[in-house]
């Protein structure tokens, strides 16, 4: 049996060297990994006419949101798009 050095599925039984952990699925580093995720993120929710609103709000006023969707079992940004809605038709 021959040693394979690109051979990464299988346990190589002639190797001197230790790699430890996960090997590496990605060639970028994490914080570039990072923008393309969340750049493929933007244009998916525009592509979607999905528009960012970002708002800063209490403690417990995120506390109560997180709680009523989770009641609601919907996501939290579910529930204030529900909100929003309710409150700009009436």
């Amino acid at each position: 049996m021959a040693k394979e050095t690109s051979d990464r599925t299988t346990i190589d039984l002639f190797a001197t060297e230790k790699r430890r952990g996960r090997p590496r699925s990605n060639p970028l580093p994490r914080d570039q990994q990072l923008k393309i995720n969340k750049r493929n993120q933007i244009q998916r929710d525009r592509a979607n006419g999905l528009k960012r609103i970002e708002l800063k709000v209490s403690q417990d006023l995120y506390d109560a949101l997180n709680e009523q969707a989770m009641a609601s079992k919907i996501s939290r940004s579910q529930l204030i798009e529900l909100i929003l809605q309710k409150q700009v038709s009436d």
